[in-house]
Order: structure tokens, then C-alpha cells, then sequence
């Protein structure tokens, strides 16, 4: 079934590409093509290969095609949308470093939203009829829960709540008296465990799902091995503290199940298609952005002594230290007055903010109301330093004073911009940034790269939360 869809999407996403084609190309929509321009569609036949392979893996690794049954309408749409997201942007960087001019860059925009059109379309379809037939009992796996506490009852309203999943509840057993006669809405109690090998037999069942408590080890053992010599799969939910499902990880050791937990940080591919999207910004914004930088440099050499950039040691990635770089906003003699100035900290936590810190010049005000004083951070970022997007950096001496939660701010490469900036910024006390920061590192996709990015724009204009 897997490579069934593997093979209709991939057929979907050439079509896809084919409509973009004849409404850039033969359609000419909102832009005229030049006639010397107008390229054959075997021109694009390298681009489209590379296009499927990228958004085939994309969705591979986002569990589009190994999940039978947990994967509902908006679940898959979702994944559709960031791993169409991510492709595209992948194909246009590499069109913009290839740079074949006779192409057209806005085929590959066309070309994602006739993909998510055919793609997404065709998923939601096929969701809709396995519904319809599960709803009538086509293609249902019948449970047996053991247990009927808090994990057993989320299972029930998970059946309840999604029946796309094709899942029936025959009902649950559990040792307590209580639990075991009284039935949970339209779940039937069925006893307790020492009626499951007579149910196994009679009831028709398909998976037992274990929601017993650790402590239990003994018990839980005991209903695998029935389960087993019935031939029925049994399948534990597991009860840890604070672990959500979505973060389990299970592995194997020569045939020993191993449960950790996931890492949560940005890594492999996607660290790579970040580090690639950085640098390629970073370098085509530096040369862009020179004469404004250079014209910002002039006007504080003009109104101060001292150095124009400043650098400042910030904490990175798993505590590296690093030097950062800024447009000098400050007097020279800025860090020697920091001290006299504490009793005037408007920060919250190891932070120090003053919205009118007098230190300031008056082309550091508005440089800084404008955040043009971030502008040589680019270099950072394409040291490898900083990224474009993530956590902001502190000093080592606010990072001494984190707490344990705060320190999984280290577990990424810092950024210029992040959630924090497009969510407050100066405003958010630390805590809050913190929040925002460990939410971007377990919720991380291009897409929400792109999102923060877009944000930051108008927040800068209209200089929110900066001073």
C-alpha cells in the first residue's frame, strides 16, 4: 500500500508540474514570456525528476506513507504542505545557484500549488472513502484494552473522536472490581484479566492495547505471552512521566525493544537544508546590503569615537562560545556603565534591558529602533555561528544564571530572528522567550522558518517591542 501512493503522488506531481508549465508557458499568467525564453517542457524534465525525489522523501520522512491508521485528513494535508513547502524552496535555492536564466523561477510556485491541489486533494479523497468503509465496518482492527484508567480512557476517545483510524473497542477488562463491571459509555467492561484467554477466543479480536501502569511489569508480561499463543498482537501504551507518545522512540538491540526518547533538536537532513538556506541568504544579503551597511557605518564614525562594530562573547550551540557582531548603538565605554545602571534593569531573569538606557547614541537609537544594528550578524551566520532563524544568543554570564529548563535554549544554533522577536521581543519576559524558544526547537520545519521570517519583516518596520 505504501508504494502504491508512493507511486500515485509521484505520478500526481508531474502532472502538477506539467499544469505549471502550460500557465507559465502557454497561458503566460500575469507575466508575458519572452519568445527567446520560451523553453521546451524537456528543458524542466531534470527539475521535475529532482522536484519528486525531494517531495517523495520529504513526505517519506514525515510518516505519510508508514502509518496505516493514525494519519487523519488534516494530519496528512499538513505534512503535504511542509514537505511541499520544503521542496520548493529546496528547487528554487537551486535554481537561483545554477542560475539557468532562460527559466523561470515561477514555474516551481505554480508548480506547489497544483502539488498540493493534486497531492492533497488525492489524500483527503482517500481518507473520505476509508472512512466511509471503516464507519460500516470494512477494514476495522478490533481492541481489547486491559486497563481502565486514565491512558484507557484517552485510547477510547481517541477511537471515538477520529473513526477514519479503524479502530472498534470490543471492550476492556481490569482487575479492579470497580473498573471491571462498570461500563465506560458504550465500552463494555468485560471482567477482569483472568477472563482474556476465553475472550481472545470468542470475542474476535485483532490487538490487545496494554494501558497498565510500570508497576505492573509482571501482569503486562503475562497478557503479551497469552496474546501471543492466541496469535494476536499486543501493543503497550507506555506510562512515563512527562513523555508524550509523539516523542518515543523505539529501537531494537539484536532483538531487545529499547523506549527512548526522540531528540527533539533540529538534526540531519533538515539541519542541512537549514545550513545551506543560511548561508546562501547570508551571503546574497551582505553584498546587497553593503552600501546601506556601509552608509550606517559612516554615520556613527561621524557621531562617536570608537570602533564601529561591536563584538560581544555570546553562548551558541551546546554552550560553544562565540563572538557576535553588531553596529556599535552604544557609547564607547558602554560595558565599563552597565554597573551603575543595574538598579534600572527593566528585565526580567538573567537579562538587562532599559527602554531609554542612556548609554545609547542618537544613530544607535534609531539604527536600534530599526534593528539596522543586526545587519552584521550576518557574517555570523555564515561562519556558522548564528542562524537566520532561532534562539537568541545571550552572554555567558546571563547563560550562569539559567535555570535547568532554560539551558535547552543551547540545543540549536542561535538566530537573528526567532519567535521571540516576532512575538514581543523587548516586551516577553524571559521566561516567555524561553517558552517560545524550546517550542521552535520541537516544532521545527522550513515552514515555520519561513512563517518567522515573513513576520519579522513588518514587526521590524514597525519597530515592535525593539529598543
Amino acid at each position: 500500500m505504501p508504494w502504491f501512493w508512493l507511486l500515485v503522488d509521484a505520478a500526481l506531481i508531474n502532472v502538477a508540474f506539467a499544469l505549471a508549465y502550460h500557465v507559465r508557458y502557454t497561458l503566460q499568467f500575469l507575466r508575458a514570456v519572452d519568445p527567446a525564453n520560451n523553453v521546451p517542457y524537456s528543458a524542466f524534465l531534470p527539475f521535475v525528476a529532482l522536484l519528486t525525489v525531494l517531495l517523495l522523501f520529504a513526505y517519506w520522512q514525515k510518516d505519510l506513507y508508514r502509518n496505516k491508521r493514525r494519519l487523519s485528513a488534516m494530519d496528512e494535508l499538513t505534512i503535504i504542505l511542509d514537505g511541499t513547502t520544503t521542496g520548493i524552496v529546496l528547487m528554487i535555492v537551486l535554481v537561483f545557484v545554477y542560475r539557468p536564466t532562460f527559466y523561470s523561477r515561477a514555474i516551481f510556485l505554480y508548480a506547489g500549488i497544483f502539488v498540493l491541489a493534486l497531492v492533497g486533494g488525492a489524500h483527503v479523497l482517500k481518507i473520505a472513502v476509508l472512512s466511509h468503509w471503516r464507519k460500516r465496518g470494512f477494514g476495522v482492527a478490533r481492541l481489547l484494552i486491559v486497563g481502565a484508567g486514565e491512558i484507557a480512557r484517552t485510547i477510547m476517545r481517541t477511537v471515538v473522536a477520529n473513526p477514519q483510524l479503524g479502530y472498534e473497542i470490543v471492550g476492556f477488562v481490569d482487575d479492579d472490581v470497580t473498573k471491571g463491571t462498570t461500563n465506560i459509555g458504550r465500552f463494555r467492561a468485560l471482567g477482569s484479566t483472568d477472563n482474556l484467554p476465553k475472550l481472545l477466543e470468542q470475542a474476535q479480536v485483532d490487538e490487545v492495547i496494554i494501558t497498565l501502569p510500570w508497576q505492573y511489569h509482571r501482569k503486562i508480561m503475562s497478557i503479551t505471552n497469552i496474546s501471543e499463543r492466541a496469535n494476536i498482537r499486543a501493543r503497550i501504551v507506555p506510562d512515563m512521566f512527562q513523555i508524550t507518545l509523539s516523542h518515543m522512540d523505539v529501537t531494537q538491540m539484536m532483538g531487545i525493544p529499547l523506549i527512548g526518547v526522540k531528540p527533539r533538536a533540529i538534526s540531519g537532513a533538515g539541519l542541512l537544508v537549514k545550513r545551506v538556506i543560511d548561508v546562501l541568504v547570508a551571503a546574497v544579503g551582505l553584498v546587497m546590503l553593503a552600501p546601506l551597511m556601509g552608509l550606517i557605518a559612516l554615520a556613527i564614525k561621524m557621531e562617536s569615537d570608537g570602533p564601529v562594530i561591536f563584538s560581544q562573547e555570546r553562548v551558541g550551540k551546546y554552550g560553544r562560545r562565540f563572538q557576535i557582531y553588531k553596529f556599535r548603538s552604544m557609547v564607547q565605554d558602554a560595558e565599563e556603565r552597565k554597573a551603575e545602571l543595574e538598579a534600572f534593569n527593566e528585565a526580567d531573569g538573567p537579562l538587562f534591558k532599559m527602554k531609554d538606557d542612556p548609554r545609547r547614541t542618537r544613530v544607535g537609537r534609531l539604527i536600534r529602533k530599526l534593528s539596522l544594528d543586526e545587519l552584521p550578524q550576518l557574517y555570523n551566520v555564515l561562519r556558522g555561528d548564528m542562524s537566520l532563524v532561532g534562539p537568541r544568543p545571550n552572554i555567558p554570564a546571563e547563560v550562569a544564571q539559567y535555570q535547568e529548563w532554560h539551558k535547552r535554549r543551547l540545543e540549536v544554533v542561535p538566530g537573528i530572528t526567532g519567535l521571540w522577536a516576532v512575538s514581543g521581543r523587548s516586551e516577553l519576559t524571559f521566561d516567555e522567550m524561553t517558552l517560545l524558544d524550546i517550542y521552535y526547537i520541537e516544532n521545527w520545519s522550513l515552514a515555520l522558518d519561513l512563517k518567522i521570517a515573513l513576520q519579522t519583516l513588518p514587526h521590524v518596520l514597525m519597530a515592535r517591542g525593539a529598543y
